[in-house]
């Protein structure tokens, strides 16, 4: 199973300037992948941005949005946004996808909170579109240059039609930041919807966990902190999953292997520089 870090984006009132160098010190270190969390009412950056900027400063590490809210966006932009992401890199952008479930997050006129699953499933035509250079009606030129790729798409969500998804558009599924044991039926569900769909091979699984080597219980307040708009329980769900200190993370990591994951990004919750040093030591 491959370890992969993430960006610290979403910290409340996150520092920007750490971003490149986050990115740098994971490259060194070796993980396997920068991921970035999707949120717009929240006072981070921009999981776009935060990727763009980690795509300059690296050259090898994979790049994974985990996951960008596919509908609060319109379609041509995401596709240009990921696109062009995926150019300075390199090649290196992994595009995960998912509906988004906070109301607030829905910013721009027009596209609003219902009708998420049907319009992702437009705009995943749309993105594909625009990747092999087609022009978009009201257009004059491609929104992207010859020779851009198709980037690979990953798909979140926790209900059959996700899974749905996953085995009919995508090449694998992205968990939710849950305990492993709730994760688990997840990852089962994509892979019998990927038999049933006829794929070859198996779907390409992520886990996502959060955690906190220095401070534990300021990364816990965090966690809660940023999903206090999803309500109390889940709010305290989520930051009890926070993993604190070597054992607890080694233990996740092991959770996750032994349900067949094929990475796990560890979800900082601070923007602490020396927590990629941290973390690096115990995992990798």
């Amino acid at each position: 199973m491959k370890i992969g870090i993430g960006l610290p984006n979403q910290i409340r009132d996150v520092r920007p300037g750490v971003l490149p160098e986050w990115a740098r010190r994971a490259e060194e270190a070796g993980f396997s992948t920068l991921g970035s969390v999707g949120r717009i009412a929240y006072p981070g950056v921009m999981d776009t941005v935060a990727l763009a900027a980690a795509a300059g400063a690296t050259s090898r590490i994979g790049l994974l949005s985990t996951v960008l809210l596919g509908p609060v966006w319109p379609p041509l932009l995401v596709a240009k946004e990921a696109a062009s992401i995926d150019g300075v890199s390199g090649g290196r952008l992994t595009l995960g996808v998912g509906l988004g479930g906070r109301p607030d997050d829905f910013v721009v006129k027009g596209l609003g909170a219902r009708g998420t699953g049907r319009r992702l499933d437009e705009d995943i035509e749309t993105y594909r579109k625009v990747w092999r250079g087609e022009v978009p009606d009201g257009c004059d030129n491609p929104l992207v240059p010859a020779g851009t790729r198709e980037v690979p798409l990953l798909f979140g969500g926790g209900v059959p039609a996700s899974f749905e998804r996953v085995a009919r558009s995508g090449q694998g599924y992205i968990g939710a930041s849950l305990p492993p044991a709730m994760v688990g039926p997840a990852f089962e569900g994509v892979r019998e919807a990927w038999l049933r769909a006829g794929r070859k091979g198996s779907p390409y699984l992520v886990a996502i966990a959060y955690f906190a080597v220095a401070d534990p219980e300021a990364g816990t307040h965090g966690v809660h902190d940023y999903y206090t708009t999803a309500g109390p329980e889940a709010a305290e769900l989520l930051a009890s999953t926070v993993r604190g200190g070597a054992e607890q993370i080694k233990e996740v990591v092991r959770a996750f292997e032994g349900l067949g994951a094929d990475e796990l990004v560890l979800n900082p919750t601070s923007d602490d520089l020396d927590e990629v040093a941290r973390l690096a030591e115990i995992v990798l």
